[in-house]
């Protein structure tokens, strides 16, 4: 459970609730000169930066969803995970642009052992969803919005919706009403408004402000004690 948006008025913010179960992945926040991002231990004892934000302003982040079967895990030279295709991007390796060129050109997949979509921008605020097995759109309008169900296809995980589960639209209101002067303090409004509680708790909320070079960031619902790194 997660929740990532995208808001292009006076600032490009992006904002993220990253939602997990502690007794099944381990993280910790991981500050570098060149990123920020929400480290996720992987088997070959690497905490990798699937959720995150680089110095040159790409931000990434992973969103759990529930698979079909045209994403599933294929290994070969026109493949590739959504995983390495986030991470390569958080990590600088390549561009807004490549992205593009990737997603036409090679079939996007699921990780081995994980389902995940995601939600890919840049520090002009241009957006990418991408929903392995389904496709991707590029977002260009005053924000974008993505939780854990399929926007290009709602229907193949309408039936996965969480009973009571509106994180969705509760931000989808927050973001309608808000004008050209969406703040740092509105994102976390708005982050607050989704955060989860429970077994797939929100764990780390951050944001990011591309004019101040800046991610704010809060630990385990303590939005009261929000940190900053600066780029």
């Amino acid at each position: 459970m997660c929740t990532r948006f995208v808001y292009r008025g006076s600032d490009i913010i992006t904002g993220f609730n990253f939602d997990i179960d502690l007794s099944v992945w381990t993280h910790k926040v991981i500050k570098e000169k060149e990123r920020f991002y929400i480290g996720i231990l992987r088997p070959d004892g690497v905490y990798h930066s699937y959720h995150g934000v680089n110095q040159n302003g790409n931000a990434g982040t992973l969103l759990y969803v529930h698979g079909n079967p045209a994403g599933a895990y294929q290994d070969g030279g026109n493949c590739m995970t959504i995983a390495d295709l986030t991470e390569q991007f958080i990590k600088a390796q390549i561009s807004f642009d490549e992205v593009l060129q990737i997603v036409r050109s090679k079939k996007i997949v699921y990780a081995p052992d994980a389902t995940m979509q995601a939600m890919l921008s840049d520090v002009h605020g241009r957006t990418l969803v991408i929903e392995p097995g389904i496709g991707y759109r590029e977002e260009q309008s005053k924000y974008s919005l993505i939780t854990n169900y399929s926007l290009l296809s709602p229907e193949s995980t309408r039936d996965f919706v969480v009973p009571g589960d509106d994180r969705y639209e509760r931000a989808l209101r927050l973001l309608d009403s808000c004008k050209n002067e969406f703040s740092v303090s509105d994102a976390f409004t708005l982050l607050y408004t989704a955060r989860q509680e429970g077994a797939w708790a929100t764990r780390v909320s951050f944001v990011c402000s591309v004019n101040e070079r800046t991610v704010y960031y809060a630990e385990n619902h303590h939005f009261e004690h929000i940190k900053r790194f600066t780029f």
